[in-house]
């Protein structure tokens, strides 16, 4: 090779090297600058997930706590619930064991009272006397009386005929202490209501109807009236207390009654009554129906 050859290959090796070496920096100067960009961006993740990580924390912990004040909350209304539901119980357990037994007014407790002021505004009540009806409307939509006559359905008046019992009935007295005596009011009223519209409903229906009462014969003219204007009509019978019978319990007095009417050939398919001494005693094919009362305490002696 000539003296020019070798001239032009050392300065050839002279530039590549000196490529070399450029591009070999160029790639350090990148690479360096890549892990510190990488590094930055690290810190800020690393720093942006340490800041969520509380946050997050906290809104569990707040969760938490929301949830041990609602649970504790919600366990309080269940036991609160079932507290009133207790005391439904009681109460008219009691209140039918005081009726059965012709106890007096202090054998039941006196938080029977506040109970029945939320038996009647809660609206237990209307849907008791509702349901309780309609059961005997059911049945008699099933039935019809035979055509000699003898068949009959005995209704104790006093559950449609406007009485002084709230004033008169120790059992009763007080409810005003619970700002109650509207809603007591209003209550009997349905009562009334209901117990004609289905006086009125058997009648028309060609069932014939006995009705009985606890007060005195003495007010037979009055109670006549009072039916009368309420839209009853056509009764069978309308039996009230003789002066021997005004000494006699309800209980013995209703049984009485009962006896002598069938003793007549009468076939008693029913009995409806709010009171349990009217539907004291066994008869054969006898329907007995109690009707709720809007108290968990019924009259008995002091309905006359």
């Amino acid at each position: 090779m000539s003296a020019y050859g070798h001239q032009m290959e050392r300065e050839y090796s002279a530039r590549s090297l000196s490529s070399a070496e450029g591009t070999e920096m160029g790639s350090q100067f990148r690479m360096e600058s890549v892990i510190y960009m990488s590094s930055c961006a690290a810190t800020v993740f690393i720093g942006a997930l340490v800041v969520v990580g509380i946050l997050l924390m906290t809104l569990l912990m707040s969760l938490t706590v929301m949830l041990q004040s609602c649970q504790s909350r919600e366990a309080g209304v269940v036991e609160s619930v079932k507290s009133d539901h207790h005391k439904y119980d009681y109460c008219k357990m009691a209140a039918m064991n005081a009726e059965l037994n012709s106890f007096e007014a202090n054998s039941l407790p006196e938080f029977c009272k506040d109970v029945a002021v939320k038996y009647i505004k809660e609206g237990h009540y209307m849907r008791e006397l509702n349901n309780s009806v309609s059961l005997v409307e059911n049945y008699f939509n099933g039935i019809r009386p035979d055509d000699d006559g003898r068949d009959v359905v005995l209704m104790d008046i006093d559950d449609f005929l406007s009485t002084e019992t709230l004033r008169t009935n120790p059992l009763l007295y007080g409810y005003n202490r619970y700002g109650c005596d509207d809603c007591v009011t209003e209550a009997k009223h349905m009562k009334h209501v209901f117990m004609i519209d289905l006086y009125i409903k058997l009648q028309s229906s060609g069932w014939p109807l006995i009705l009985l009462s606890r007060k005195p014969e003495k007010q037979r003219n009055a109670a006549a009236e009072d039916l009368t204007s309420a839209g009853c009509h056509g009764w069978s019978k309308l039996i009230l207390r003789s002066n021997e019978e005004m000494k006699m319990d309800t209980r013995e007095y209703f049984s009485t009654q009962k006896k002598a009417i069938q003793a007549e050939g009468y076939h008693i398919r029913a009995v409806i009554s709010s009171h349990m001494d009217a539907l004291v005693g066994t008869f054969i094919r006898t329907q007995n129906f109690k009707i709720p009362n809007p108290l968990p305490v019924a009259p008995t002696r002091s309905i006359i």
